[in-house]
């Protein structure tokens, strides 16, 4: 498996779409975005074209609603059965996307309970004293007091929640499987000014191609913008704008400052230094020296076999 990641507006799509073309084909592309998996969330969360598709198949991309409730864990379920078939059809999966913890999930073998908020469970637990909470959470799985803070009731209760659900203690969940299989993770870089300048640029380029249009429309349809896929950057400003509480322009310009923060948190999960990355620079020559590298790895992983 290949993995290519990287801050957003590094051109990862178009990466992984020259890795295919220029090493014959056999690929498809496996979305770790954490936005692209909304349907109707096309402009703002920059999902791959038509002819992008048409040139490197993606899945995991339109597969929820945007008022479903979508998570890590479900990612994680999704994406295995996605590897599956693609390598049962004998071709090469490519995880594309910049949502470092779903990456880093399927690589490392998280362990990741499937346990939406359970209200009723949650409810009976606020009325109950902080003090027995916290003993029954130490009784059942004393690991946590490694990792949850006595005073943190909040977490105390997802812990409870987790085992109630599962019948499993969060610490179990805490470890981390063996992956099934090799992978070679292609990072994209950029100076950061230059990397500025892209977003900036391709957020100009999503206001003209109709993405406050998007927020409107999907607001009819009676997505509200409190829900969580309306959160992401440049919903929620132009939620705002569309409530009258900013210009379009201060719309735009969060946005702008909004996405280069993002790119800055991406990079606390793809580090410079993390040497289970093969950085290449964002530039002219990314696509052959990808190219390249792909083919070094498939040759050496295929001859092991």
């Amino acid at each position: 498996m290949i993995a290519v990641v990287g801050a957003t507006a590094t051109g990862k799509t178009a990466l992984a779409i020259e890795i295919a073309r220029r090493l014959g084909g056999e690929f498809e592309a496996v979305n770790a975005d954490s936005r692209q998996v909304y349907r109707y969330l096309d402009i703002g969360t920059a999902k791959p074209t038509a002819a992008e598709r048409a040139a490197l198949p993606h899945r995991l991309i339109d597969v929820v609603e945007p008022d479903d409730t979508f998570s890590l864990g479900l990612w994680l379920e999704l994406a295995k059965e996605a590897l599956e078939e693609v390598w049962e059809q004998g071709r090469v999966p490519v995880v594309v996307g910049g949502t470092g913890q779903y990456v880093w999930a399927l690589l490392e073998g998280w362990r990741v309970p499937r346990v939406p908020p359970q209200e009723a469970l949650r409810r009976e637990m606020e009325a109950r004293p902080p003090e027995e909470l916290l003993a029954e959470l130490r009784r059942i799985d004393p690991e946590s007091q490694e990792f949850i803070q006595p005073n943190n009731v909040r977490r105390v209760i997802r812990a409870l929640e987790v085992y109630h659900t599962t019948g499993k203690p969060l610490s179990h969940w805490r470890t981390k499987d063996a992956p099934r299989f090799e992978s070679l993770v292609i990072g994209l870089r950029m100076a950061r000014e230059a990397l500025y300048e892209r977003i900036d640029a391709r957020v100009e380029a999503m206001m003209a191609s109709g993405f406050a249009e998007e927020v409107q429309g999907l607001v009819n349809r009676g997505y509200g913008c409190e829900l969580p896929s309306m959160s992401g950057i440049g919903y929620g400003e132009l939620c705002a704008h569309l409530r009258g509480e900013t210009s379009l322009d201060e719309a735009v310009a969060r946005t702008k400052t909004g996405t280069q923060r993002l790119s800055r948190h991406q990079n606390t999960w793809f580090k410079a230094g993390d040497e289970r990355i093969r950085w290449i620079e964002a530039d002219e020559g990314a696509s052959e020296t990808a190219a390249e590298i792909a083919a070094e790895w498939l040759g050496r992983e295929r001859g092991d076999k």
